[in-house]
């Protein structure tokens, strides 16, 4: 029998089930996307003007989204966008779980050049299994910026996957997969190494809570966004291509920097810096709170 001043054991800390990480972490992806749309899609609009629209800002072309297509036309591809995210995000935090798990029973917890590199390997992998939806997205996005003649006029994401499949064959659906890729291991390479810089240094002047990590993630979003346009831009204007136009990544480029200037690789930063800053802070706030709800519904 236990003494009366017999202190209690601790409670065991729950864990939460391998397959609950995928969930929570493609909801968070999902939820945020739904406020961050609209600068991707500015975004979009923006890398593929060309040399005649080098001289556009981006609220001339917001302006012109507005008239021609109405408030919802910033949310055109939303449905493209929301099955990217319950690809790709939920398939590069699963990997990266899983291989951090991996590497922590075999050999002990990750460095942090370690933590880099199973980044990179997760967003490679979580990318190559998002380009379809990726695909899709920029094809609908763009179609707003299209002749009557040549818009494609998707009903959804799954209306677009279909047909172009039917229409293209199915490996179109993979088109820019290694740019989409590159992008996906450049993005998480330098996301997780200047947040952790970022929080590191502003530690010493701000407590540790959101405000920290909404500036660090801010600092973060624009370290990110500068080191990944060249390589988006790139993407994007493989996938967007017409049928039966064969271009290789090093071709874009090479077109990019002749025809429109080396700082045309970074056309549409501020739509870009405007969703991956908030992007990266209401994952996280989405993702706390839906762990939250898991272990308070399932206590």
């Amino acid at each position: 029998m236990s003494k009366p001043d017999d202190k209690a054991a601790p409670k065991p800390k729950r864990v939460m089930p391998g397959y609950m990480n995928f969930i929570i972490g493609g909801s968070s992806g999902m939820l945020a996307i739904c406020c961050v749309q609209p600068a991707d899609l500015l975004k979009t609009r923006m890398q593929l003007l060309g040399p005649a629209g080098r001289n556009l800002s981006v609220f001339t072309v917001a302006g012109q989204i507005l008239k021609n297509e109405g408030f919802f036309g910033f949310y055109v591809g939303l449905s493209a966008a929301l099955f990217r995210q319950a690809t790709y995000t939920t398939g590069r935090l699963g990997v990266f779980n899983g291989l951090f798990d991996i590497h922590k029973g075999k050999w002990g917890q990750p460095s942090f050049p370690t933590k880099i590199v199973i980044g990179m390997i997760a967003g490679g992998i979580g990318a190559f299994i998002g380009t379809p939806a990726e695909v899709a997205l920029i094809r609908m996005t763009a179609d707003g910026r299209l002749p009557p003649e040549k818009k494609r006029n998707y009903k959804n994401v799954f209306n677009a996957l279909a047909r172009i499949t039917r229409e293209e064959g199915l490996f179109t659906l993979w088109k820019g997969g290694g740019a989409t890729v590159s992008r996906a291991m450049v993005v998480n390479g330098a996301q997780l190494g200047s947040y952790a810089q970022a929080r590191e240094m502003l530690l010493p002047f701000m407590y540790d809570g959101l405000p920290l990590h909404t500036a660090a993630a801010m600092i973060s979003g624009f370290v990110t966004s500068v080191a990944s346009l060249p390589v988006d831009i790139v993407k994007t204007r493989v996938q967007n291509a017409s049928k039966g136009v064969q271009i290789t990544q090093m071709s874009v480029l090479r077109d990019v920097i002749k025809n429109e200037g080396v700082l045309a690789l970074w056309s549409g930063l501020l739509p870009t810096y405007c969703k991956i800053g908030p992007m990266t802070v209401l994952i996280f706030i989405f993702l706390e709170q839906l762990n939250r709800l898991y272990f308070e519904y399932t206590a």
